[in-house]
């Protein structure tokens, strides 16, 4: 297993674990979404490869201020994902820690994440990795 940092060359791999982390985009919708965050500075992300196989990534968007978090701008973890079949091998660690190194090389103190409240194993996951809750909410949004 190798961790690699996402890029063209390595693209469709990316892409098809990208829609079984977030499944309502089209591979369309996720391709264009990708390209242009790859045109960011603000953005970086690696994925986890068995052979020639993508088998988990993980995507980081530099914000310009995270809820929960104290310094600006920081590093937010905005996905990550390990297939199935690969999971509780340390692989989504791993990813983390490409992206710790990554960020404390940038001179960043601090990194934030999210979850949904309904998601425990990923509640779970952020705890053994070493994150702290920070706050609970619920958006509301209004249609004019």
């Amino acid at each position: 297993m190798e961790i690699r940092t996402l890029n063209e060359s390595n693209l469709d791999g990316w892409l098809k674990l990208r829609r079984k982390l977030w499944p309502s985009a089209t591979r369309t919708q996720h391709r264009g979404e990708v390209r242009e965050l790859m045109q960011s500075d603000n953005f970086i992300a690696w994925a986890a490869w068995h052979g020639i196989e993508a088998i988990g990534f993980l995507e980081l968007y530099v914000r310009p201020f995270a809820n929960g978090c104290d310094s600006r701008p920081v590093p937010f973890l905005e996905g990550i994902w390990v297939d199935s079949s690969w999971r509780s091998k340390g692989i989504g660690r791993q990813l983390l820690h490409a992206a710790v190194n990554w960020a404390r090389s940038e001179g960043f103190t601090e990194m934030g994440s999210d979850a949904d409240l309904d998601n425990t194993v990923s509640h779970q996951a952020h705890s053994a990795w070493g994150f702290v809750e920070t706050e609970r909410v619920i958006y509301f949004r209004k249609k004019l």
